[in-house]
């Protein structure tokens, strides 16, 4: 079971990233950049506090770059939702595109697993 808890520590993580990046756009549009600056960085101290332990516990499982393919790819679906729900933004057929890339760059990442047992 401990082998899922890094891929739930990157899901959160990266509501946290994905808020710090571009939640500023709405929330803070009309405040001084130093501000938008200063939280961000407030919000991404809680995105690493939740990534640092998700990539310390992975690495136990899984190879760099099967770590980086996961994070991307909740990355990915993360922002999506964020994108559509949060900021209003209608999601265009470039974001199918582009998440069928990440889905390839996962096949390759693990296809070549060991059998489980």
């Amino acid at each position: 079971m401990e082998r899922f808890l890094p891929v739930v520590l990157l899901l959160f993580s990266n509501v946290f990233m994905t808020y710090a990046w571009y939640g500023h756009l709405k929330d803070l549009k009309n405040k001084p950049l130093i501000i938008a600056i200063a939280l961000s960085w407030l919000v991404a101290f809680f995105e690493y506090c939740l990534q640092v332990p998700a990539n310390r516990i992975g690495f136990r499982y899984f190879s760099l770059g099967q770590l980086k393919v996961i994070q991307e790819v909740i990355t990915m679906v993360v922002f999506v939702l964020f994108s559509t729900f949060y900021m209003k933004e209608k999601p265009t057929m470039d974001y199918l595109w582009a998440s069928l890339c990440l889905v390839a760059a996962a096949y390759f990442m693990f296809r070549n697993l060991p059998a489980p047992g």
